[in-house]
Protein backbone atom coordinates (compact mmCIF):
# COMPACT_ATOMS: atom_id res chain seq x y z
CA UNK A 1 0.00 0.00 0.00
CA UNK A 2 1.31 3.17 -0.79
CA UNK A 3 1.28 6.11 2.10
CA UNK A 4 2.97 9.20 0.21
CA UNK A 5 1.33 10.65 -3.05
CA UNK A 6 1.92 13.66 -5.23
CA UNK A 7 -1.09 15.96 -4.95
CA UNK A 8 -1.69 18.29 -8.39
CA UNK A 9 -3.28 21.52 -7.65
CA UNK A 10 -5.72 22.01 -9.90
CA UNK A 11 -4.75 26.11 -10.44
CA UNK A 12 -1.40 26.79 -10.16
CA UNK A 13 -0.34 23.45 -11.50
CA UNK A 14 2.11 23.08 -8.23
CA UNK A 15 2.94 19.68 -7.59
CA UNK A 16 3.31 18.67 -3.81
CA UNK A 17 4.17 15.53 -1.91
CA UNK A 18 1.94 14.75 0.71
CA UNK A 19 1.29 11.83 3.20
CA UNK A 20 -1.64 10.21 3.09
CA UNK A 21 -3.47 8.40 6.69
CA UNK A 22 -3.84 5.03 6.75
CA UNK A 23 -7.30 4.66 7.96
CA UNK A 24 -8.87 8.07 7.04
CA UNK A 25 -9.78 10.22 4.15
CA UNK A 26 -8.75 13.90 4.08
CA UNK A 27 -11.66 16.39 2.74
CA UNK A 28 -9.27 19.78 3.01
CA UNK A 29 -5.90 20.39 1.71
CA UNK A 30 -4.49 23.68 1.31
CA UNK A 31 -1.84 23.37 -1.49
CA UNK A 32 1.49 25.60 -0.37
CA UNK A 33 2.42 27.17 -3.94
CA UNK A 34 -1.09 29.28 -4.46
CA UNK A 35 -3.00 28.60 -0.79
CA UNK A 36 -5.85 27.40 -2.37
CA UNK A 37 -8.30 24.86 -0.47
CA UNK A 38 -8.99 21.73 -2.48
CA UNK A 39 -11.56 19.21 -1.43
CA UNK A 40 -13.02 15.97 -2.98
CA UNK A 41 -14.38 16.52 -6.13
CA UNK A 42 -17.59 14.70 -6.53
CA UNK A 43 -17.86 10.73 -6.35
CA UNK A 44 -14.41 11.03 -4.69
CA UNK A 45 -14.12 10.33 -0.55
CA UNK A 46 -10.53 12.61 -0.15
CA UNK A 47 -8.67 14.87 -1.65
CA UNK A 48 -5.96 12.17 -2.66
CA UNK A 49 -8.29 10.35 -5.08
CA UNK A 50 -9.34 13.49 -6.38
CA UNK A 51 -6.20 14.83 -7.08
CA UNK A 52 -3.30 12.84 -6.07
CA UNK A 53 -1.25 10.29 -8.51
CA UNK A 54 -2.17 7.56 -6.18
CA UNK A 55 -5.86 6.65 -4.43
CA UNK A 56 -6.00 7.22 -0.65
CA UNK A 57 -5.38 4.22 1.35
CA UNK A 58 -9.06 3.05 2.27
CA UNK A 59 -9.60 3.08 -1.36
CA UNK A 60 -6.56 1.08 -2.25
CA UNK A 61 -6.95 -1.65 0.46
CA UNK A 62 -11.18 -1.56 -1.30
CA UNK A 63 -9.91 -2.14 -4.44
CA UNK A 64 -7.23 -5.13 -3.36
CA UNK A 65 -10.07 -6.87 -1.57
CA UNK A 66 -12.55 -6.70 -4.55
Amino acid sequence: MKQNTLVHCPICGYASSATMPIDACVVVYVCPQCTTVLRPRPGDCCVFCSYGDDRCPPKQTHTANT
